[in-house]
């Protein structure tokens, strides 16, 4: 039951990925981009949550979650700070 759930999060987040980035393509507003991009990284992190939980067993993948967490959180804070200040 928890790998359907890590799934589903991670198709969550691709859904919410491609929303946000099919907004920015018609609306132009910069922080969906940010938002957009922020999400490719959750998305990324939630596939990668999958293969650890799933294919990966013996493999611990927990450092490079949080790397790829990190980032994406980083490209969100970093849009939010330029676009703060337009």
């Amino acid at each position: 039951m928890d790998k359907l759930i890590y799934g589903l999060c991670a198709l969550t987040a691709l859904t919410c990925a491609f929303l946000l980035l099919r907004s920015h393509a018609r609306s132009g507003f910069r922080i969906l981009l940010w938002s957009g991009l922020c999400f490719v990284g959750l998305t990324a992190n939630n596939v990668l949550l999958v293969l650890d939980k799933t294919l990966f067993t013996h493999v611990d993948l927990s450092s490079w979650r949080l790397l790829l967490a990190l980032v994406a959180m980083t490209l969100l804070v970093t849009g939010l700070v330029i676009e703060g200040d337009r």
